[in-house]
């Protein structure tokens, strides 16, 4: 497992997405599509994000790491496969903010990690409750770099409580990185420091949910 889970995390660093399919494919002897996903795609993710923090990956690498994942989730696991039926409805979302790299990584990786989520794009807070409630959606993930932004989420979730919504929301971005309690002050759910931290998080989520 360990030489398969380093020759894919090569594949992706590399960008060789020919390659990295070519892994996913020869593994389905030994694992099933969703043992795959849990373990080969979420770990790799998981290291790569790590590596960037350290600053040995660039983040292009990152965020293509992310989306040659999403592809290969979207073949091994397609959006009518049993295996991603009684999934929380899910969202994410800019937060009153311009930056949208990041939300597109952590999107990437969530797809990667076999979830189904609507991306709202960048949303004010009126807009994020108003299509919360529309989708019925049970975890909101915020992504913003602003430190403005980030102080917006206490508003939201205000809210969404006197909405009578209990909607779940993760936030992160590099205000929540630098300030490690902020997220608790503006009184989200949970934090990510990495992208691929947000697939154990909802996971978790969905566990209590269930």
């Amino acid at each position: 497992m360990a030489k398969l889970e380093e020759a894919f995390e090569q594949a992706l660093l590399s960008l060789n997405r020919l390659e990295a399919k070519r892994i996913a494919e020869e593994s389905s002897g030994a694992l099933s599509p969703i043992e795959f996903v849990e373990t080969v795609v979420a770990r790799s993710l998981d290291s790569i994000g790590r590596e960037w923090e350290k600053g040995d990956v660039a983040l292009s690498q990152v965020y293509m790491s992310g989306r040659i994942c999403e592809e290969i989730v979207e073949a091994l696991l397609p959006p009518g496969n049993p295996q991603r039926k009684d999934q929380p409805a899910m969202a994410i979302a800019v937060l009153d903010d311009y930056h949208m790299l990041g939300k597109r990584i952590v999107y990437s990786a969530l797809r990667a990690g076999g979830f189904d989520l609507h991306d709202y794009g960048r949303v004010t807070v009126d807009q994020a409750i108003q299509r919360t409630k529309d989708d019925n959606i049970k975890i909101l993930l915020i992504s913003v770099l602003m430190l403005n932004s980030a102080l917006h989420v206490r508003n939201l979730v205000a809210e969404m409580r006197e909405a009578g919504l209990h909607t779940k929301v993760v936030v992160g971005g590099a205000p929540f990185i630098f300030d490690t309690n902020l997220w608790k002050e503006v009184h989200a759910d949970a934090m990510g420091h990495r992208a691929s931290e947000a697939i154990e998080i909802v996971r978790a989520m969905e566990r209590g949910m269930s």
